[in-house]
């Protein structure tokens, strides 16, 4: 199973985060498969940059969101509202 998820990257208490695809079962820091954007805290107001044609597609074939993805793109990006409650297919 597929899960798309933030990946830190930043240093000791400077937080900058990746939005990536990687396989569900994998450490949270490990490989991944791609890239989705990315979201930096830090700034007021927080820059959250994500591909949304990306995130439609991996949706699409099956990945899961996190919990704190789903939350993420729930308060930045509202207009794509219907991708993020998309449920997934079974597999």
């Amino acid at each position: 199973m597929l899960a798309i998820r933030m990946r830190r990257t930043g240093s000791k208490k400077r937080p900058f985060f990746r939005v990536v695809v990687s396989e569900g079962k994998s450490k949270k820091e490990g490989e991944f498969i791609e890239v989705l954007g990315f979201y930096n805290p830090r700034t007021r107001p927080a820059v959250v940059e994500i591909n949304k044609e990306r995130i439609a597609h991996w949706i699409k074939n099956g990945a899961r969101p996190s919990d704190s993805v789903r939350t993420l793109l729930k308060g930045h990006l509202t207009k794509d509202r219907a991708i993020v409650d998309a449920p997934a297919s079974p597999e």
